[in-house]
């Protein structure tokens, strides 16, 4: 589990994309301290299990159906990632509950300047955004976010300077494609509000006939 609070940004070293096995490899150094081959690293948002590292690149083997869902199919050698440690039991939650398991991507599609911060707002799916709520959280690339307004087919954010300098929102640009990870409470509470399917434990006719009765 993590929180949406970013350590770092690191540096996409390699991304190797194949049938049978794909993989990337970040430089980094904060998020490597204390970090063990198996443990979590949240990418963009997306959580990756760490299977080598020297201390100052570390590689995660990635899913084709990751690549393809996630914006990480877009990385390169070069590209910046939003890097999270998964949160240990004694780790102060500063964000929000943040699964690393990304709902889907979302496209830019404005950002405007808002007094000391930065507004941007975000096209996404109606299956999206139908547990995006105002004041709710959000988790855009990894990073725990205020929803400042949202309707039928986008919603917006406004980032304070301290995530803008520590994050990689401020690279983003209008049409770049982002990961979207909506509230996982949201999600929780739809499911348990829905009707349970109705069984029919009656006996039928059929049933009698197939058993000797009739």
């Amino acid at each position: 589990m993590f929180t949406g609070l970013i350590e770092e940004v690191g540096t996409v070293c390699e991304v190797h994309k194949s049938g049978s096995q794909s993989f990337i490899r970040i430089a980094a150094k904060k998020v490597l301290e204390g970090t063990k081959v198996g443990d979590s690293i949240a990418v963009n948002g997306v959580c990756l299990t760490v299977t080598e590292h020297d201390g100052s690149v570390f590689r995660a083997d990635v899913m084709n159906e990751t690549l393809m869902r996630s914006s990480l199919g877009s990385l390169k050698a070069g590209s910046k990632t939003d890097l999270e440690r998964a949160l240990p039991a004694d780790g102060r939650f500063g964000g929000h509950i943040v699964s690393g398991h990304i709902d889907g991507t979302g496209v830019i599609s404005a950002i405007q300047k808002d007094g000391i911060a930065v507004r941007y707002t975000f096209s996404a799916e109606s299956r999206l955004l139908r547990y995006i709520a105002e004041k709710g959280s959000v988790a855009i690339d990894g990073i725990s976010l205020t929803v400042a307004s949202v309707n039928d087919s986008s919603f917006s954010v406004s980032v304070i300077p301290h995530t803008a300098e520590n994050t990689v929102l401020p690279l983003r640009k209008v049409g770049d494609t982002v990961n979207i990870e909506t509230d996982v409470i949201a999600k929780y509470i739809e499911k348990l509000l829905r009707p349970a399917p109705q069984k029919n434990s009656g006996v039928t006719m059929e049933q009698l006939a197939k058993n000797g009765f009739i």
